[in-house]
């Protein structure tokens, strides 16, 4: 499957048949109540352009997050305040905050609340709906679909996500990526579990993800606590 086929659209129009941009006041809230709304949410990323001249559009659905609190969280970038390298992370909500990790990875976040406040949301693991051939061509080492996006570091190699979209917006598009809504609503019953790979903070159980959903990056850490109803690398 490579998703439904959209006709090329003007440099920074959505493409046509991905739903509509989220609202940009839906996303400027506390980032507990923005990551479990964000399940099911579509992430879309335009271009570059075939050989033939016709943009590759690739989708996919967001079925994992981790909330990050700024100062009041001891596992987010922004704890000890706005530094270069998080900037991004206290602009305004509906930004992309990407950044780089390991020394070879890089991993995306939503960023969310109040410009000034420093608050975001991780993405962990996305569901591939359209452009798998230009995901696996990406990810050489994927084997399967559910290889493609289930990592945060996985995602953005899918999409062709790095430090150039650092700041990009996720409303307006002026990048190419948005981060939009095609109707279907996130899980009523979210699964929640404390946060991946962190030390400091790790006790908050501040990651959902869709239940039973095969994209996921990983099952409960053990001991998380993991329940329904409810920045792997720290952003």
């Amino acid at each position: 499957m490579t998703g439904r086929p959209s006709p090329a659209a003007p440099r920074g129009a959505l493409p046509a048949g991905w739903g509509t941009v989220v609202d940009r006041a839906r996303l400027r809230r506390d980032p507990r109540e923005v990551a479990p709304e964000l399940l099911n949410k579509l992430l879309v990323r335009l271009g570059p352009e075939r050989d033939g001249g016709e943009p590759v559009v690739r989708v996919g659905r967001i079925v994992e997050v981790e909330a990050y609190c700024g100062a009041i969280d001891p596992g987010s970038h922004a704890y000890r305040g706005m530094t270069r390298r998080n900037r991004t992370m206290f602009g305004p909500p509906g930004g992309l905050y990407v950044y780089f990790t390991y020394g070879m990875h890089w991993c995306a976040n939503v960023v969310c609340g109040d410009e000034g406040v420093g608050v975001a949301v991780l993405l962990r693991a996305l569901a591939p709906v359209a452009g798998l051939e230009e995901m696996f061509a990406a990810r050489p080492r994927a084997r399967r679909p559910t290889d493609l996006c289930s990592g945060p570091a996985k995602l953005c190699q899918a999409l062709g996500l790095d430090g150039s979209f650092d700041g990009a917006d996720l409303v307006t598009g002026d990048r190419g990526v948005w981060l939009t809504d095609d109707g279907t609503p996130p899980p009523a019953d979210p699964v929640q579990t404390t946060r991946i790979g962190l030390t400091a903070g790790a006790e908050h159980p501040w990651r959902w993800y869709v239940p039973g959903d095969p994209h996921v990056s990983r099952k409960p850490p053990s001991g998380g606590g993991a329940r329904a109803g409810g920045a792997g690398p720290r952003p």
